[in-house]
């Protein structure tokens, strides 16, 4: 015997007899089932891990995003309002009279406060800068000599520390919005005191002469504790999410969330009215401060935060595996660097914040898991038992799916508000689909749509619709009704089984959809969720190819009042692919022609075996909806499509509902004159069945849920 012939003999025995041992040793099983829960959550944690990380990498991105362009509005909006002012007649005309009182002879400063043209400047500002929320102006000369303020103290200063660097583009005829900086003025605090240094910065303009010249510069104070901060607060996350503009060299510029712990930390002056703008230093403690650990280096000696030392040599990024902040707290964060603003902006959360549910996650599942073991040794011990009660299992189960005079066989679907089952009519043997209601996934608003809609499909007679044969409530509260019992597929299996149809094939299967919505909106009634899903196709009374519209689930009776909160209004109902864009955006004010638009898509995804539009979300689906035309038929298909057949269909695709065809009716007649509407003949359809019949052992059993 060769090695081979040996490996694999010992390998066949070694199968077997661990195959005897599996057969006749059961304990073994749940041991092998807790072994593979194992690996397969172990698995399942850290997939759920990554997934959570790029969750919270996208959500940081999301809101830095959303901050950054609600700072570039408010940026273009106070750059706007300094534009006018500088661009005002009158304006210019008093600035070019206090220029004339800058040349040399007695005090500048006593010329400028005595100037009539300041007190005529302030008159015509200030009411402005109360009116747009500013805190105060200034007006500097091309030499940043302060020739006009809302304050006495600045005026006739030359240069004062940090104007000349933040207006600088200014004079150079740029519209601008400086970043914060210490103020040389004295200005009120927060708390309304008067002191120097307090943060400042202004929307600043160029105030030009007539032949275009920039003769000085008009700025508009903001209060970056208020205006600045409010701004990078549009959007952020948690309890502890923040965003936060930082200078090249750390220095925070705008104010942090955590103003009161970082005076506790000693990071910021212990006093009321100092603030971390213009204070803190954006720099890595080493340790998390707020447990009350001690740096090991001194605050000029650590470096500058990931975030700071990133986005200030122009790299932007995502970190959520997690890196200390200024407090030394463990934190995710995204950044980037704005050169319009010459600073940065960080959006950062604390890693136990946002990592939270996956916590919660992991303890759920050792919990359920040690539970689980727990029940394996249960298993072991009930194995025993187990075939001693398993007949009296079969007869508990046979009774309890007796529902009234309907016994179930097997199941065949299930869906948002029920399962159906075949079943037989206990006395007339009669085969039927029974939907039910469990009353334990069963709330009152769900409990009475499911009513809402045996009640409406009732209403209903049309030989393509549903038939509707019984309704009840067993003793233990569960909601059903039996209907007729349909063998064949969906327009969505036929499609998706054997490619596009012929137009003449589509023609009759629409026709015979309108008959049925033509009787439901003669009396009332919109169905809302017309799709191939809906839309069965099947044998019936010897006709081949008979097509029955189901799921009236969703169905709204437009005279019927006080039921929306049964159709679910203001919320989107219905499949979003075959949705009508009144549907998606008022799905309280749809009408029948919100159907005629879904029969036209139902046609389109026929005729092309597409949907109408190829969308990666249902968000793009919803505004493909709205605002998008899908492509001819012919074009999607690749070939001709008869005119008279695709210019219909689109029709019933016009985004405005007056453009369709006025009712289902109007729509058949139409359909009915196509070119080849007579060609689908019941031979045709006799053989297509035949050819279904043959190259299947078995139906396709598909039924409503």
């Amino acid at each position: 015997m060769s090695l081979n012939q040996q490996t694999e003999s010992r390998t066949a025995s070694y199968l077997a007899r661990t195959r005897g041992f599996l057969r006749t040793q059961l304990w073994v099983w749940p041991l092998v089932a807790a072994v593979l829960l194992a690996f397969v959550g172990v698995s399942l944690r850290l997939k759920m891990e990554a997934a959570m990380k790029q969750q919270i990498a996208g959500n940081l991105q999301v809101i830095l995003n959303a901050n950054a362009e609600a700072l570039r509005a408010w940026a273009t909006t106070v750059k706007s309002d300094a534009e006018i002012l500088a661009d005002d007649e009158h304006l210019r005309d008093l600035v070019a009279g206090l220029l004339q009182k800058t040349e040399p002879g007695t005090p500048i400063q006593s010329r400028l406060l005595a100037a009539p043209e300041l007190a005529a400047l302030r008159a015509q500002i200030n009411p402005w800068l109360d009116h747009r929320g500013f805190n105060g102006f200034v007006v500097l000369d091309p030499s940043c000599l302060v020739i006009a303020s809302r304050r006495d103290q600045l005026v006739g200063m030359t240069a004062p520390p940090g104007y000349v660097e933040q207006f600088s583009n200014c004079l150079a005829s740029h519209t601008i919005v400086t970043k914060p900086f210490p103020s040389v003025a004295m200005l009120p605090d927060a708390k309304g005191n008067l002191r120097a240094g307090v943060p400042t910065m202004f929307a600043a303009a160029p105030v030009k002469s007539a032949d275009g010249k920039v003769i000085a510069v008009l700025g508009l104070r903001i209060a970056p504790e208020k205006d600045f901060t409010r701004i990078l607060a549009t959007a952020r996350a948690g309890a502890s999410g923040e965003t936060y503009a930082f200078a090249r060299n750390g220095l925070l510029l705008s104010e942090s969330r955590f103003d009161d712990e970082l005076r506790r930390l000693g990071l910021i002056p212990d006093s009321d009215d100092a603030n971390s703008i213009l204070t803190l230093e954006l720099r890595d403690p080493l340790v998390d401060l707020s447990q009350g650990k001690s740096s090991p280096k001194r605050r000029s000696e650590q470096a500058l935060t990931k975030p700071v030392a990133e986005a200030g040599a122009g790299r932007e990024g995502v970190d959520v595996d997690g890196y200390r902040d200024y407090r030394g707290v463990k934190v995710v964060g995204a950044w980037q660097w704005f050169p319009e603003f010459d600073f940065g902006l960080v959006t950062e959360m604390d890693v136990a914040e946002a990592f939270h549910p996956l916590h919660i996650m992991r303890m759920g599942f050792w919990f359920i898991f040690g539970l689980l073991v727990v029940g394996s040794v249960v298993i072991y011990v009930l194995m025993r038992l187990a075939n001693r009660l398993q007949a009296t299992a079969r007869k508990a189960a046979l009774k309890a799916k007796q529902l009234g005079q309907y016994a179930l066989d097997d199941k065949i679907g299930a869906g948002a508000f029920g399962s159906v089952y075949r079943a037989h009519h206990a006395l007339m043997r009669r085969p039927v689909a029974v939907k039910l209601l469990e009353s334990e996934t069963a709330d009152a608003n769900t409990a009475a749509r499911f009513e809402q809609e045996v009640q409406m499909t009732s209403q209903l007679t049309h030989p393509n619709t549903i038939a509707l044969y019984d309704y009840g409530r067993t003793p233990e509260g569960i909601f059903y009704y039996a209907m007729e019992y349909l063998e064949g597929l969906t327009l969505d299996k036929l499609v998706k089984n054997y490619g596009p149809q012929p137009e003449c094939r589509v023609i009759a299967i629409l026709c015979q959809m309108c008959g049925s919505l033509a009787e439901a909106h003669g009396i009332g009634l919109v169905h809302r969720d017309i799709k191939p899903a809906n839309v069965f196709l099947t044998r019936r009374g010897g006709l081949p190819d008979f097509v029955k519209v189901l799921d009236f689930g969703l169905v709204k009776a437009r005279a019927t009042q006080g039921q929306l909160e049964l159709t679910g209004a203001n919320t989107t109902l219905g499949t979003p692919l075959y949705m009508s864009p009144e549907a998606v955006e008022h799905p309280d004010k749809v009408d029948a022609r919100a159907d005629i638009y879904s029969v036209g898509a139902v046609g389109y995804f026929l005729v092309t075996g597409q949907p109408l539009f190829d969308c990666a979300t249902l968000g793009e689906v919803l505004v493909h909806q709205v605002k998008h035309l899908p492509a001819r038929p012919s074009e999607r298909l690749g070939k001709p499509v008869s005119p008279e057949l695709e210019n219909l269909l689109m029709r019933c695709l016009a985004k405005n509902p007056a453009d369709r065809p006025a009712s289902a009716r109007e729509l058949a007649d139409a359909l009915a004159k196509c070119p080849g509407a007579a060609e689908w003949t019941r031979e045709r359809a006799e053989e297509w069945w035949s050819r279904l019949a043959a190259s299947q052992n078995e139906k396709t059993l598909v039924m409503p849920a």
